[in-house]
């Protein structure tokens, strides 16, 4: 599997991943949303350049202007609720692409002990296609894992792309054991540690809370 930290090059996305960690910044939910999809936009481009191109031919005006252009069928998936806005970013610049949605939290046993619960799938057929899975926390990576095991029921894709924002050097392990050669996972920066509730550290805090409110 490639790794791509995308905070290891100078660009602006590293604007908005300072605002989404600033403590006071992120108190504005909307900016914060904001912030999150401008990632996905950023990270939807650079990925870009990993996808297949051929040829077309487009007629303009004054005659025909060769262009390349992608071939894969993109599918973008993402794990609710957090990842909405990041997936929103992808879908700015794949406007063609299927969408698939997997529902997965964590069920804690106790304050620190939880397992990792898949209610929901909504997923066109991946059979043969390009799977774009975005999640903005690659924490333990036991959601993208399941998540990833859940979309396989509707088929498999030829490539894989995962998409994060921040991922721990713990969950980009375990996804490099468990997903297969022909994945490239993308972040937009690695942290070192999880502390005892496996929080990303030093991370952003909750992505879900801090985009759409605190939950019961």
């Amino acid at each position: 599997m490639e790794v791509i930290n995308l905070s290891e090059q100078n660009s602006l996305l590293n604007q908005f991943l300072l605002e989404i960690r600033n403590v006071d910044i992120q108190k504005d939910r909307m900016r914060f949303r904001r912030n999150l999809e401008r990632i996905g936009e950023i990270m939807a481009y650079e990925m870009s350049k990993e996808l297949n191109y051929s040829a077309k031919s487009v007629q303009t005006p004054l005659g025909n202007a060769p262009i390349n252009t992608v071939d894969d069928r993109l599918v973008v998936s993402t794990i609710l609720r957090a990842g909405l806005p990041f997936h929103q970013g992808f879908l700015s610049f794949y406007d063609h692409a299927e969408n698939a949605f997997v529902s997965a939290y964590r069920k804690y046993k106790d304050a620190l002990k939880f397992e990792i619960n898949i209610e929901y799938i909504a997923s066109p057929n991946l059979e043969g296609k390009t799977l774009v899975l975005t999640d903005p926390m690659l924490a333990t990576g036991s959601s993208l894992e399941l998540a990833y095991g859940a979309l396989l029921t509707r088929g498999k894709p030829e490539r894989i792309h995962l998409a994060t924002v921040i991922a721990s050097q713990v969950g980009v392990d375990y996804v490099k054991s468990c997903f297969p050669d022909n994945t490239t996972l993308w972040c937009a920066a690695i942290d070192p540690d999880l502390n005892s509730h496996s929080y990303i550290v030093p991370g952003l805090g909750d992505a879900g809370d801090l985009a759409f409110g605190e939950k019961e």
